[in-house]
């Protein structure tokens, strides 16, 4: 997975290249501070894969089985982690959200109610397998 990472650094390379273009050729400050903040972001990402993937080798103790060339579909076989079979909470922080984007244009009424609704829906999303039938 390394390749992953080194795209990354390569976009934030390329969109730095295109960024100095652009700024020297148009002198728009708006455009070149979007794309500076591409260049960020890239890099951001990059160094994310880049240092979670040192962390699963370290972990593994050996590279991933995607980065070996001779490796097969079954060296990566076993438990890839947990995920939520069905969850309505992303639904409900999703309106709550809304609410509170809303709110910031109708008035600070539905703005508070939507903070509070923001508030309900992570706790029952972060507390959904700790109580009720899925509890551990």
């Amino acid at each position: 997975m390394r390749v992953q990472a080194y795209m990354f650094y390569g976009c934030a390379v390329f969109f730095l290249a295109a960024d100095v273009v652009y700024w020297l050729w148009s002198g728009d400050w708006t455009g070149t501070t979007a794309m500076a903040l591409a260049v960020g972001l890239a890099g951001l990402v990059g160094f994310y894969i880049h240092f979670t993937i040192r962390r699963l080798e370290k972990a593994n103790a050996g590279p991933l089985p995607e980065d070996d060339r001779e490796g097969e579909i079954a060296d990566a076989a076993g438990e890839l982690g947990f995920f939520s079979p069905h969850s309505w909470w992303p639904l409900f922080l999703g309106l709550s959200a809304a609410t509170v984007t809303l709110g910031l244009v109708f008035g600070w009424w539905l703005f508070v109610v939507g903070v509070a609704a923001v508030l309900m829906s992570c706790i029952g999303l972060v507390f959904e397998y700790y109580r009720g039938q899925f509890s551990h």
